[in-house]
C-alpha cells in the first residue's frame, strides 16, 4: 500500500467516524448519514482496491481512474454549493418574514 492510499484510508475512516458521531448527536439526518457513509465507504474501498477505479472509469468512458475522481469531486462540490445556496435563500426568506412581523408589532 502506498503512502497516498494509507492517507486516503485514514482520512476516510476519520471522516466517516465524524459522520457517525454527528448522526448519534442528532446533528444530521438519516439521509445525510446514508449519503456521506456511501461516499466515505467508496473512498475506503478504492483506497484498498485502487485498480477497481479503472473499471468504473471505463464504464463512464473516462481514461484514468483518477480523472473519474476529479470529475466526480467537481460535480459533488457544485451540488453541495447549490444545496447550501438553496438553504441560505430559505433562511434569508425566513429571517425577512420574522423581521417584517417584528416591524409590524412596533
Amino acid at each position: 500500500m502506498s503512502i497516498i492510499q494509507i492517507l486516503a484510508l485514514v482520512f476516510a475512516l476519520f471522516a466517516w467516524s465524524r459522520v457517525i458521531l454527528r448522526f448519534r448527536g442528532r446533528e444530521i439526518s438519516m439521509g445525510e448519514l446514508f449519503f456521506w457513509s456511501l461516499c466515505w465507504i467508496a473512498l475506503i474501498l478504492l483506497a484498498i482496491f485502487p485498480q477497481q477505479s479503472f473499471y468504473f472509469a471505463n464504464i463512464f468512458g473516462i481514461q484514468r481512474g483518477v480523472d473519474m475522481f476529479v470529475y466526480g469531486g467537481i460535480t459533488l462540490a457544485f451540488y453541495l454549493v447549490f444545496r447550501m445556496y438553496v438553504r441560505m435563500e430559505k433562511m434569508e426568506q425566513g429571517l425577512t418574514k420574522i423581521v417584517r412581523e417584528l416591524a409590524k408589532k412596533k
